[in-house]
């Protein structure tokens, strides 16, 4: 096992892939400081075993040259990014959540969240603190931005440069093993951001040790992997090492594999296959349910198909296209990515098949965009209509309750939670948090901090966006990002925090993460749609009108009694007041949904 492990006797056996090196020390640091040689086998794995060292021993490796770097699987990164690794023991924590076995992704609804922007105190421990509000709300899973040490103390996580290692600004390992064991203590499982496309650019020495990166890719944000190079093995073991180690030491339940259209892999057996198989493997062993959800943006197939057709066997894939198809619908926004959508039959497309773009031309792209996804499982789609990505990677961070009215606020919401996909929530969005979600970092390279700069000036070109970019450095952008969540207490905030826990608990009780996939109509004079899952028990009918004018949808109903069970525009959620009536009976009603609305009425299926 790579890194520093405590012997259970006493000790530490230290473990590190260098295979530039032939002569390698361990320098282990403190009153009297040791330098001990260690053995290197054929594959350029180096090992020592230290007696005296503990947890709390910080150690370096030492170069035959007397150049001293940390770990590159470091568990703690005490000092920072360029200071010394740090022992730490995993293997005594007590569990108390040895009865918990994990949540299908049928059952789930994740909640994302950034850990120092989250609470005021930006801790681990806040974050303990705050999920019984989490769990009052309804969501299932919490997850977690990358947490692996970044330089600094404010980012958002994806310039980790020490994949192994919890961030120290937000607390130790043992605060994370606390954070798990309390989430699975109140039924809410965790999902973790792992990011395999890159590291940070400070910080990063994995180059000094080994061919971890190759030149003959390139990715947005630093040098590419070397997944399917010479010595790609290796590198392989190490990020698959690194995920069964979320998995084991901290009872992880989903990892979130970010942006892994950035991993570029030829290779017979892709690295992401892999990955999915030795997380199954670890799964079976452990009897635990325990999911990989990708984010891509190449609408290809490989990523839900199975390891046998040549796939990637994920569990599950984020769904771009449902956030640009419902964002482009209500804020008429049509610059940069949103070029591509704009109209009803974007959205009404994704919820049939899971994405739109399954081949046709894309405008922004300037090419045919997708491939045809695999036979329909919604389950395999996370889909929302806010996320980290879609408000922090706008020129102003700015949020949808920002955007758009409280009506098309609502509307946003019942278009995730009623979808037949696996929704995701982004931290606030529950009661329409106002302050904006920024890029922030706290690079310590003037030169790192001023490219920072340059380039987020440069990224929003095509969007159009004009005046003043925050400052990513600033600590005021950092300051500003911070939730402001006694606003959940406030009108109209805490109406739509109803609302929120309302439509929650309306998917659990009807268990729409297991309906049958809905028909979808589309009424495109009207700007409405309308879709039938069918659940166990009953049939619905959801009807969403995206227009600025009413939609007269009559039509929709069919044979039986239907009743009203949520009307958005009902003045209990400080809506407009709705004309539609509380039961319908047969076909040809005439129903008249009010502007940036939606309603579902429900019709029980007889038992004989």
């Amino acid at each position: 096992m790579l890194g520093a492990i405590p012997i259970p006797s006493g000790g530490c056996n230290f473990t590190v892939w260098a295979p530039y090196h032939e002569r390698l020390e361990l320098h282990v640091l403190g009153k009297q400081p040791e330098f001990l040689p260690m053995q290197r086998d054929a594959r350029g794995y180096h090992h020592v075993a230290a007696r005296d060292a503990q947890a709390g021993t910080k150690y370096l490796y030492r170069f035959a040259d007397l150049r001293e770097r940390p770990d590159p699987a470091s568990r703690r990164q005490a000092d920072g990014v360029h200071g010394p690794s740090e022992v730490v023991d995993l293997s005594d924590f007590a569990w108390s959540d040895c009865d918990w076995k994990g949540l299908q992704l049928a059952d789930t609804v994740f909640y994302e969240l950034h850990v120092g922007t989250f609470t005021k105190e930006g801790s681990f421990d806040a974050l303990r603190a705050a999920l019984d509000q989490l769990a009052a709300l309804g969501v299932t899973t919490i997850e977690i931005m990358p947490i692996a040490q970044f330089p600094g103390s404010r980012n958002w996580g994806y310039d980790g440069a020490y994949p192994f290692a919890v961030q120290n600004s937000y607390g130790t390992p043992r605060d994370l093993q606390r954070v798990v064991d309390a989430a699975h203590s109140q039924g809410l499982a965790v999902a973790l951001d792992v990011v395999y496309n890159h590291l940070g650019p400070e910080g990063n020495y994995l180059a000094d040790y080994g061919p971890y990166f190759t030149e003959h890719y390139k990715t947005p944000w630093g040098a590419a992997l070397n997944f399917d190079g010479p010595d790609s093995d290796d590198v392989r073991r190490f990020f698959i090492e690194n995920a069964l180690y979320w998995l084991e030491n901290f009872h992880i339940d989903v990892l979130r594999l970010d942006a892994i259209h950035g991993i570029v892999d030829s290779s017979a057996f892709p690295f992401l296959a892999e990955l999915s198989k030795e997380v199954d493997a670890f799964a079976a062993r452990t009897g635990r349910i325990i999911s990989l959800a990708a984010e891509s943006d190449l609408n290809d197939a490989r990523v839900l198909r199975s390891r046998c057709q040549g796939g990637f066997e994920m569990p599950a894939q984020w769904s771009d296209d449902f956030h640009h198809s419902v964002h482009t619908l209500l804020t008429g926004e049509h610059s940069g990515y949103y070029e591509d959508f704009g109209g009803l039959q974007d959205l009404a497309g994704t919820l049939k098949q899971g994405w739109y773009y399954a081949g046709q031309y894309s405008r922004h792209r300037r090419r045919r965009h997708g491939n045809r996804p695999p036979r329909f499982k919604a389950t395999n789609y996370v889909v929302c209509t806010q996320n980290h990505d879609q408000v922090g990677n706008r020129a102003l961070g700015d949020r949808l309750s920002s955007l758009v009215n409280f009506e098309s606020l609502k509307l946003a919401a019942g278009a995730t939670l009623l979808s037949p996909f696996v929704p995701l929530l982004f931290m606030g969005e529950e009661y329409g948090e106002t302050a904006p979600f920024l890029y922030f970092t706290s690079h310590t390279d003037p030169n790192l901090a001023e490219a920072v700069r340059r380039g987020r000036a440069e990224e929003f070109r095509s969007f159009g966006w004009q005046g003043q970019i925050p400052d990513p450095q600033a600590e005021s952008t950092f300051a500003k990002s911070r939730l402001q969540q006694a606003l959940a207490r406030e009108e109209p905030h805490s109406t739509l925090w109803r609302f929120y826990q309302m439509l929650l608990r309306f998917r659990r009780e009807h268990r729409l993460g297991h309906a049958e996939v809905p028909s979808v109509e589309e009424f495109v004079s009207s700007k409405a749609l309308a879709l039938r899952p069918a659940t166990a028990h009953n049939e619905l009918l959801m009807l969403f009108n995206f227009g600025d004018v009413a939609a007269h949808l009559g039509d929709a109903v069919t044979q039986g009694s239907w009743k009203k069970r949520i009307d958005s525009s009902d003045l209990v959620w400080l809506g407009p007041g709705t004309d539609l009536p509380a039961a319908v009976e047969g076909p040809g009603k005439s129903l008249a949904l009010t502007p940036r609305s939606f309603a579902v009425f429900e019709r029980v299926v007889s038992s004989e």
